[in-house]
């Protein structure tokens, strides 16, 4: 009997993590048949797949933030203490 699989974009992080653990567990098991190994390691590279783009996508939107505080710390000048009157 073929699995029903959830949809992986419905998918939380979490949860796609979780499900891909479970797989990775049942195929080094090594006691499913071969139509259902096949079917759990298909789902199996899905599952990593989604992983792997919501990290890349993660990853790129921390380097934009990280990319806009160094800009605008490096271009504000309004928070820099006056030293006028040091000198003086």
């Amino acid at each position: 009997m073929a699995e029903e699989y959830r949809n992986i974009d419905e998918m939380s992080f979490k949860e796609a993590s979780i499900e891909l653990e479970q797989i990775v567990r049942s195929l080094e098991a090594g006691d499913l048949e071969l139509e259902e190994s096949l079917s759990k390691y298909t789902r199996g590279v899905e599952l990593l797949k989604s992983l792997r783009e919501r990290l890349a996508n993660a990853e790129q939107k921390v380097q934009v933030l990280l990319d806009a505080t160094d800009a605008s710390v490096g271009t504000d000048t309004t928070a820099a203490p006056a030293t006028a009157f040091i000198n003086e």
